[in-house]
């Protein structure tokens, strides 16, 4: 791969081994342990100690990330939290292509244009004054439209990605959900 020069598995319980494989000098490490917090744990401090300069780990819970975060994981991801939440969205409406959590407090969603929508403009929409959301692009089968016309008139199997607070957001998958 163009981005991985060099990936490995190991027991990461065995310091002796991982100093052998020169972790110090990689430039990412990826803790990918996902049941056995223990191991997660050891691994992260491990590596961090024996300098790695950026560390990511896999959380199982806040309570497992916060523990991560204190003893050095620079980046701490939730996969399976992550993922139920995105489901948990898509399944809320028939409309929801996807949807992605950019923070706690901002989202992405894809959305497909709902009946209501059909022939109008983006302007005559008004999304940002209704729901507080912006388009940032519209799908049109193998098409991307970024920064659509205001004066785009939505169509059937459009799809809809727009920005906005998460709250806003499930105000719009309401609204799609009707």
């Amino acid at each position: 791969s163009r981005f991985v020069t060099h990936a490995i598995q190991a027991d990461v319980m065995d310091e002796e081994t991982l100093a052998e494989l020169g972790l110090s000098n990689f430039d990412v490490v990826i803790v990918s342990i996902g049941t056995d917090l223990q191991s997660s744990i050891m691994a992260t401090l491990i590596v961090k100690e024996m300098g790695v300069k950026k560390v990511v780990a896999k959380a199982q819970s806040e309570l497992h990330g916060k523990v991560l975060k204190k003893i050095g994981a620079d980046k701490v991801v939730f996969p399976e939290r992550d993922m139920g939440i995105r489901v948990g969205h898509n399944l809320t409406s028939n409309s929801i292509v996807d949807f992605i959590e950019l923070s706690p407090d901002y989202s992405i969603l894809e959305i497909e244009a709902i009946p209501k929508w059909y022939d109008k403009s983006l302007s005559e929409l008004r999304l940002r004054n209704k729901f507080g959301i912006n388009v940032m692009a519209i799908k049109k089968g193998d098409k991307i439209d970024v920064s659509p016309n205001p004066d785009y008139k939505i169509r059937k199997n459009d799809v809809l990605v727009a920005i906005g607070s998460t709250e806003d957001i499930n105000n719009i998958e309401e609204e799609a959900g009707d």
